[in-house]
């Protein structure tokens, strides 16, 4: 999987609003059970010059965070990007337009409280304005957030045009820190910038849902992104062409090693470098290897194997090119480069380079061939696509097939909305890097993807879309496929 969400521990507002009448100020309500976060500022309310304010806290469990980095469901730092996400709670009262939000870590430790009333501050105790529980004090009233100029990596910003925006910034600096545990694991601050807060008009008032709130997909989350997407040319091995930049002349093949149905890492080579060589035959590799043009991971010219390495728990792969147009059909074989041979893979059929301005299918009949009915809440599941050209027209030969092949789609993404309200759980994740966080991986049976059902509410249905990105074109597949979520009880 390659998106997971943290769900907020804790949350709260804190205040120094005046109460009724004017005189009274909030500074010891507490609203940590509310179901509504609040962030405000309001000036000459109760004189000239008088400033009120509202700020948002909410925590995460980071030992939940750490112990799915060391269990591999998260890669390593650098390979993933965290996101705070909080989302819009619609209101009747005015909204500010124009701010920004400044998100930083809070410093010290602090209790969420049971307070409800948002209205009148009348539910006091545990953290508010000035205290972070019964009995200890903030150092600053409003907080202890780390702000200074030697803070840098613990906070940020987000500018809002509308006012009516959800709230999603990178923290991945911020998470970091905290799982090397340099600072303590506080949770955030969600503010107005100081000028925001002490200028001489009012932002009033910008609310999101708290993780009390009976909408699931609208609680605070922390959201790891990375892209994890395999790419295994072996039914997609292209013959090199000079018309072709270096890069796209390469094939990248995977070897799969699996011991009792699991994949684990083969004794001798661990994680470190693993050589695969191609070979000519009609049944099975025969004779020498094939010489290789240099190029990713073949050393020089005329090499007779790349030197690839390890992916994860027993997956290794390696890149190389390919140049002979007499021979169309090879055969992988992985060795250890003195003689030990560890597996030997399928035929894979060499296809010439196409010429993708003229590329013409822009219509795919798709399917998911292992789609359940109903998923539990505890499980991960892994979707299989079969994808082939919508105007297909098969010869005879086809038609008697017992298995028509898949066609692998190298940037094909996912989408997953919940059927009732359409609303969109997780969106097309398409950027660069680990922002292409939806992008599906592909193999010799075609694409597929990986989906914690853990983030899903149970008792809901929910809609898979798929988006193709052909030579730099993209299309939304018409197909959409349903399932259901259930407890995992």
């Amino acid at each position: 999987m390659a998106i997971k969400r943290f769900f907020a521990t804790k949350d709260n507002t804190i205040s120094n609003a005046f109460k009724d009448g004017l005189t009274t100020r909030a500074t010891g309500s507490n609203m940590g059970a509310s179901d509504i976060l609040e962030v405000f500022s309001i000036y000459g309310q109760a004189s000239s010059a008088s400033s009120e304010l509202a700020r948002t806290l909410v925590e995460f469990d980071t030992t939940d965070i750490a112990a799915k980095r060391t269990a591999g469901d998260i890669p390593a730092s650098g390979s993933v990007n965290f996101f705070l996400r909080m989302y819009d709670a619609e209101h009747v009262e005015s909204t500010p337009r124009d701010f920004t939000l400044t998100v930083a870590a809070i410093s010290q430790s602090w209790n969420e409280g049971t307070g409800l009333d948002m209205n009148n501050y009348t539910d006091l105790g545990e953290s508010n304005w000035i205290k972070t529980n019964s009995t200890t004090s903030w150092t600053v009233q409003g907080g202890d957030f780390l702000t200074g100029s030697s803070d840098t990596l613990m906070f940020t910003s987000k500018a809002f045009d509308t006012g009516k925006e959800d709230l999603s910034v990178d923290v991945t600096s911020t998470v970091e820190e905290w799982l090397k545990e340099v600072t303590g694991s506080y949770g955030f601050g969600v503010f107005l910038t100081s000028s925001q807060e002490t200028a001489e008009e009012s932002y009033y008032t910008k609310k999101f849902f708290a993780r009390q709130s009976e909408f699931f997909h609208r609680r605070p989350v922390i959201e790891a992104r990375w892209n994890d997407s395999i790419a295994d040319d072996s039914s997609n091995f292209f013959l090199s062409s000079s018309r072709a930049p270096a890069e796209d002349n390469l094939n990248t093949i995977f070897m799969y090693n699996y011991v009792r149905g699991q994949l684990v890492n083969i004794p001798s080579v661990g994680t470190g470098a693993i050589r695969v060589s191609l070979y000519s035959g009609s049944t099975g590799p025969t004779g020498s290897p094939l010489n290789l043009p240099a190029g990713g991971d073949v050393s020089a010219v005329g090499a007779t194997s790349a030197v690839g390495g390890h992916v994860e728990d027993g997956i290794y792969s390696a890149s190389l090119a390919y140049a002979s147009s007499s021979i169309t059909s090879v055969y992988p074989v992985w060795h250890n480069g003195s003689g030990t041979e560890f597996f030997t893979g399928s035929a894979i059929t060499v296809k010439p380079q196409e010429n993708a301005a003229n590329y013409p299918i822009k219509d795919w009949v798709i399917n998911i061939t292992n789609l359940k009915t109903t998923y539990s809440t505890d499980e991960t599941a892994t979707f299989r696509l079969y994808v082939r050209p919508k105007n297909w027209n098969p010869n005879l030969y086809t038609v008697a097939q017992t298995q028509i092949e898949t066609t692998p789609i190298e940037k094909a993404y996912y989408k997953l909305n919940r059927v009732v309200d359409n609303f969109e759980v997780i969106s097309y994740g398409t950027g660069s890097g680990n922002e292409s966080y939806t992008q599906l991986s592909y193999d010799v049976s075609g694409n597929y993807f990986d989906l914690d059902m853990s983030m899903l509410q149970s008792g809901y249905s929910y809609q898979l879309s798929f988006l193709f990105n052909l030579v730099g074109e993209y299309s939304e597949q018409r197909a959409k496929f349903k399932f259901r979520v259930s407890d995992g009880d």
